[in-house]
């Protein structure tokens, strides 16, 4: 099936970073529960404090990040090619803002954690072809995390591509590991040629 959508990560895909998720889940002792869920499941006033250290972190990544080499001519390119683009994030509404700003970005639907919405759960990612009208097979994640893999295999979602190096196993069926924004657009040439 053609590929009418392609669904991106924000940190680590967009743009580059670089978070210490696990210093940041041992500064808020997670006990290894996903972040956000951990925050949701406190009650005041730990959770504020906890929210108020996860979004240091945030601030710090978002003022030091710096555009993925080619992202643009890679959004451009799927724009020209009539592939509906979404942001698909954890991070906040505030963050995503800035860095859309600073890079001059354009996607036809924004998610943030503010929907209410986040990964692993595929929700996000329903959400968003949802929005862009397109079905789970016409659509491809492009990320760099686990949590990338599992939400798109929550949302039914076939094509992942994880882009440069993530950890060892993340191969597996329908997910392919792409050095960078020339090879991932070799790639979605083909899915839309």
């Amino acid at each position: 099936m053609a590929l009418r959508a392609a669904l991106f990560d924000l940190d680590g895909t967009v743009v580059e970073n670089a978070y210490d998720w696990p210093r940041i889940k041992a500064e808020l002792g997670t006990g290894g529960i996903p972040i956000l869920t951990y925050l949701h499941g406190l009650s005041e006033p730990a959770r504020s404090r906890q929210w108020a250290i996860l979004e240091r972190h945030e601030a710090e990544q978002t003022e030091r990040s710096t555009l993925r080499p080619g992202m643009d001519e890679l959004l451009a390119f799927l724009k020209e090619r009539k592939v509906g683009r979404a942001l698909v994030t954890n991070n906040s509404e505030r963050n995503v803002g800035l860095l859309i700003a600073r890079f001059r970005l354009s996607f036809d639907v924004v998610l943030s954690r503010a929907s209410g919405l986040w990964k692993p759960s595929g929700a996000p990612l329903r959400e968003a072809l949802r929005r862009l009208g397109a079905s789970p097979a016409e659509g491809c994640v492009i990320g760099d995390t686990r949590f990338d893999v599992l939400a798109a295999r929550d949302a039914g979602i076939p094509r992942v591509f994880l882009l440069g190096t993530p950890p060892a196993g993340e191969a597996e069926a329908g997910v392919e590991i792409v050095a960078d924004t020339a090879s991932l657009k070799a790639r979605l040439e083909a899915l839309t040629g």
